[in-house]
């Protein structure tokens, strides 16, 4: 399992209503549609990159492959968004992805 950023166990430390809450508002999201767990952490991961967020896009990446998403997939979803956030942003967010798929990857070889 990944460790976690420092400022996320802090907050879920510190805040533990704000905390039980943030986590039952993304339960209750993605229990309202019909999208599949790996298709709502891909969306996901497109919205982290639009705002540009390492830290997010890391977890969104982690979680779309643990969803069953190719790290094929992950570019995907990455490139497309080109025309809409501009090649450097998403040449960033490649970049965010790329530490997580060499992780993944790693790990399989461990096994």
């Amino acid at each position: 399992m990944p460790r976690l950023p420092n400022q996320y166990v802090s907050i879920r430390k510190r805040f533990k209503k704000y905390f039980t809450a943030l986590n039952n508002l993304g339960k209750t999201a993605r229990e309202a549609g019909p999208l599949n767990e790996k298709t709502a952490q891909l969306i996901q991961l497109a919205g982290a990159a639009a705002i540009k967020s390492e830290g997010s896009v890391h977890s969104h990446a982690r979680r779309a492959l643990e969803a069953g998403a190719k790290p094929d997939e992950l570019y995907h979803a990455l490139l497309l968004l080109t025309s809409t956030i501009g090649f450097p942003a998403v040449s960033a967010a490649l970049s965010w992805i790329e530490d997580i798929v060499a992780m993944d990857s790693d790990s399989k070889k461990v096994r």
